[in-house]
């Protein structure tokens, strides 16, 4: 089978891979149907040493159930199905507590012997907690949307979950890619009267706004700080959740949060040390935030999908075939693509 796999930084390559197989009881063998670049796949893209190995791509995808294991309980051949970014047996008691990223049994795509989701087939473990089975065909328009269950739209709601967004909260979205956008979702959804998102690029921002945004701001660092002060009446927001990953994104979360309200990290940060000392404990601020247990939040936001209250795929706003995938990353990394989506 054709996978997308990763040698260094900048070299993404489609190549031939071993056909996966039932190994254990508990796998399920999926072809995909659709897969997605995540901007967490871009960290990779811009930084990972040279290897001869490689590394298979991919934990978004959603496709058709073609052979299970005697122990995946609930799933059978012909089930469409979409999977959260990491597997989990969904019984153990970190996935009880909704903490499916720290499954005792769990684990990650593309690690360890285990398929990405940028391929034709996938090897999935632990299907029968990990996949969950989409009530439409192959064919639905619903697919892309469907697809954000996978990570993108969960990710955006656990920011908003885990800042405690409330109605009548105000909230600022640090960061305009999909996470930062779903993430307004979410926050529109819990019923947050006031939503300012930050962001520079007008086509991602005006998708913010049809999404729920009421405000957005495009300046940065103290600029930007003393337009939501102005915005918000000196006080800052409520919650902030922030999308980017950046120090300086979690700096300006810092500054632009009311005195006793939430900070929400959803970015993978790229720092080791943070302003979090005397002055924050002083504030009462909550920063919280993390992985997102998407496997605990699919069941949840599904039914809107199905019912057209919210519409998360128009984030994909590139597709290409799997052998377009790695002028895909390209775009994505240079911005001239938001997220793309991939038909096999």
């Amino acid at each position: 089978m054709r996978a997308v796999v990763m040698y260094g930084a900048g070299d993404v390559r489609v190549e031939e891979r071993p056909a996966p197989r039932i190994r254990r009881p508990t796998d399920a063998i999926v072809r995909v149907v659709l897969s997605s670049v995540c901007g967490s796949d871009l960290w990779p893209y811009a930084t990972m040493p040279a290897t001869g190995q490689g590394k298979p791509m991919g934990h978004e995808f959603l496709g058709v159930v073609e052979e299970v294991g005697s122990r995946a309980a609930g799933l059978k051949a012909g089930d469409l199905v979409v999977t959260p970014f990491s597997f989990s047996d969904n019984t153990c008691d970190f996935c009880r507590k909704d903490l499916h990223t720290s499954c005792r049994s769990g684990g990650l795509y593309g690690l360890d012997g285990i398929d990405g989701g940028q391929g034709e087939v996938v090897r999935v473990p632990l299907a029968g907690g990990t996949l969950v089975k989409l009530p439409v065909g192959e064919d639905s328009p619903l697919l892309p949307s469907l697809l954000t269950l996978s990570d993108v739209l969960t990710t955006g709601y656990h920011g908003a979950v885990t800042a405690h967004i409330a109605p009548g909260d105000s909230v600022t979205v640090i960061g305009d890619g999909a996470v930062g956008l779903c993430a307004v979702i979410a926050a529109e959804r819990l019923g947050a009267e006031r939503i300012v998102l930050m962001g520079r690029h007008a086509s991602r921002t005006d998708l913010g706004l049809a999404f729920g945004a009421t405000d957005v701001v495009t300046e940065r660092g103290e600029e930007a700080v003393a337009r939501i002060r102005e915005l918000t009446g000196g006080d800052g927001t409520d919650k902030v959740i922030e999308a980017v990953g950046s120090r300086q994104a979690l700096e300006t979360a810092l500054d632009v949060v009311t005195d006793g309200g939430v900070v929400s990290r959803l970015g993978v940060p790229r720092y080791e040390e943070g302003p979090v000392g005397r002055a924050i404990v002083l504030r009462n601020i909550t920063l919280t935030g993390g992985a997102s247990p998407a496997r605990a939040y699919i069941e949840r936001l599904m039914p809107d999908i199905l019912d057209g209250k919210i519409e998360p795929g128009r984030v994909f706003d590139r597709t290409t075939s799997l052998d377009e995938v790695p002028d895909g990353y390209r775009a994505m990394s240079v911005r001239e693509a938001l997220k793309i989506l991939v038909r096999l």
